[in-house]
């Protein structure tokens, strides 16, 4: 049985007995023969061969500091040994290790300097390992898709040998990227299926970029995603006028960017039987000048929505595959999808299963009862690529189209409180099936009314610290009286660094001098002392990098404002890293499988172009991936 041992300089490895006897053989004869070499040091240098040495050239400091690093392991080694016997093996193990030992020894007298074989090694690197120290070693091992040793170049190309080898030629090597909040699924639908609206600059450059997707994809329905009015000349909400002349008689459902507001036809409308009286709780449809302009937000957007037909089994393949290519293309090896019917996690896991989807997925269920009831009746499930451990539900709506609750009303629109989209029984029937069966509940939340309204819910069933770890998700704008109710409760905020980026130029017209209290990350991080980060793509570019960039610079990506948005809310550069690697694996209870380069985790690395935790501010978002590797 293999065990986990780590020298004092960092280096980690597993061993059984008979390695350690094997190691130690091993660091004997090494310092041994630096002894020898010291002993002989002329003109202070020494051209040593022979005995495990390759020609070069060691000065006097060199030699004594391999002395005194391998008589410190083989002190170090010798213990392990020594607390391995005190166990009192019997007889016949005793018996096992002694031929094992001699066997070791013999082997060892032909080939000193005899190798583990392992799958790869990754040497001259700068590997970032964000462990609990934020260890930087220079080479690792893999072997059965684990770390099995960390360390220095050195200890892995002399005790280890590969069937493939990376030279990384100094380049920086991180965990693999981990996405805390997204919707891949629906990513890689709009992959396929949707035009895209992203950055249009008016409404006529949305109609145009529908004309070529409706000319290439020609279909029933005509669906697009990520308008956003904010970035128009007139930062109005557009109505279905426009969508008649130019698509008569054509059922278009157009989803903005937030995902919580659509722009219908009125052959929607009327499928859906939406008028200027329509009513529904969580709901709203804007009215002008008596008529439905065809904008409608949150659950009536929701119910429009589910009357796009489902796609086919093989193009739902097909988007899921797509969609995993184009994230290991920027270094996510991990995923939460936000939110999932039974028929899509089966999907998923299916292709886990089969080895076409590599990337791990955690699934949020969605709250309805048949979802809730066929997983939890499984309770906790954590296979090698899939957890399923959480249900996500919706406090309120988005910010941009003004859905988000606010305890008082925007600044923008004195009128307006925003939508809390549920009722309270609701919320507390979600919450006490999730606690009976230890799910985790995960709550987007973006207004400050939000946040406390699902505060008030939590603390029901939390009831002090605990380790459940209950997400807000966006925790967008907090009450200046709410934030330290994170650390009470033991709240986990979940944000999206991006999301800052992507709003500040407008954020303070909706919030006015609550702006202040508006992704407040690093006061969010203080209350316990960590965060989750995600994008929500697709509403978010994809980019891990970009999200380790909005979270440091907290600027647009062309480097304005100069001075950055409310820099004391920034995160370090190592917030920053972990939030997107160690503290996503901790926020779905797999910090001791994912998230660090550790001996025994998943063999998930990145290898970049440049280090993001050097290199210059304005240089970051230019980063690449070299490699993406998933175990």
């Amino acid at each position: 049985m293999k065990k986990r041992f780590t020298f004092t300089t960092g280096e980690s490895f597993e061993a059984d007995l008979e390695d350690l006897q094997r190691l130690l053989e091993q660091n004997q004869l090494y310092l041994d023969n630096y002894a020898d070499v010291f002993s002989s040091l002329e003109d202070d240098d020494y051209v040593a061969r022979g005995n495990g040495f390759c020609d070069r050239k060691y000065s006097d400091d060199f030699i004594e500091g391999q002395m005194e690093k391998y008589a410190q392991r083989v002190k170090e080694i010798e213990g392990w040994i020594a607390a391995w016997f005190s166990k009192k093996p019997s007889i016949g193990t005793v018996k096992t290790i002694i031929t094992t030992f001699f066997i070791s020894l013999i082997s060892l007298m032909t080939s000193c300097n005899q190798k583990t074989p392992v799958e790869l090694i990754v040497h001259n690197a700068k590997v970032y390992t964000v462990d609990n120290n934020f260890t930087i070693a220079q080479a690792f091992a893999v072997k059965d898709g684990k770390f099995v040793a960390v360390g220095d170049d050195e200890f892995i190309l002399k005790n280890y040998t590969a069937k493939e080898t990376i030279d990384a030629e100094g380049d920086a090597v991180y965990p693999g990227f981990m996405d805390g909040h997204c919707h891949f699924t629906g990513y890689g639908e709009n992959l396929v299926r949707w035009a895209d609206l992203k950055g249009c600059r008016s409404f006529d450059e949305v109609l145009e970029r529908l004309k070529v997707h409706d000319s290439l994809y020609p279909s029933e329905w005509l669906l697009g995603r990520g308008w956003d009015q904010n970035l128009w000349e007139v930062a109005e909400f557009p109505d279905n006028e426009r969508l008649a002349e130019v698509f008569p008689n054509k059922k278009v459902l157009l989803t903005r960017v937030d995902g919580h507001a659509v722009l219908v036809s009125k052959e929607v409308l009327e499928l859906a039987g939406i008028d200027e009286s329509t009513k529904m709780d969580g709901g709203m449809a804007l009215i002008k000048d008596g008529h439905c302009t065809g904008v409608l937000l949150d659950n009536l957007a929701d119910a429009a929505k589910a009357l796009v037909p489902k796609m086919e089994t093989a193009l739902r393949i097909q988007a899921l595959l797509k969609a995993q290519e184009n994230c290991m293309g920027v270094g996510l090896t991990s995923v939460t999808d936000a939110g999932l019917d039974i028929a899509t996690i089966e999907l998923i896991d299916s292709l886990q299963q089969n080895g076409r989807l590599k990337m791990h997925v955690n699934a949020m269920v969605n709250p309805d009862d048949e979802t809730m009831d066929y997983f939890m009746r499984q309770g906790v499930i954590d296979k090698e690529r899939l957890t399923v451990r959480s249900v996500k539900i919706y406090a309120d709506g988005a910010l941009g189209s003004r859905g988000a609750k606010l305890i008082e009303p925007y600044t923008d629109d004195p009128e307006n409180t925003g939508l809390i989209l549920e009722s309270d029984e609701f919320y507390r029937h979600v919450c006490q099936k999730s606690y009976d069966v230890g799910y985790q509940v995960c709550c987007h939340a973006i207004g400050d009314g939000g946040v406390r309204h699902i505060l008030d819910i939590y603390s029901e069933y939390l009831k002090g610290q605990n380790d459940l770890r209950w997400r807000i998700e966006h925790s967008q704008t907090v009450d200046e009286a709410d934030f330290q109710r994170y650390a009470e409760y033991s709240v986990i905020p979940s944000i999206q660094t991006t999301h800052c980026t992507s709003d500040m130029d407008w954020a303070d017209e909706r919030l006015g001098e609550r702006i202040k209290n508006a992704y407040a990350y690093q006061r969010l991080l203080q209350q316990n002392d960590w965060v989750i980060n995600g994008t929500d793509f697709p509403i978010e570019d994809i980019s891990p990098i970009y999200t380790f960039y909005a979270a440091v610079a907290r600027k647009h990506l062309d480097g304005t404002p100069a001075e950055g948005f409310q820099m004391e809310n920034a995160l370090s550069r190592e917030q920053a890293l972990r939030s997107i690697t160690i503290w996503v694996a901790k926020g779905c209870f797999l910090e001791d499988r994912k998230g660090s380069i550790e001996v025994g985790k998943d063999a998930d690395f990145v290898i970049l172009d440049r280090d993001l935790m050097t290199v210059a501010e304005n240089e970051i978002p230019a980063a690449k991936v070299k490699t993406c590797y998933i175990h």
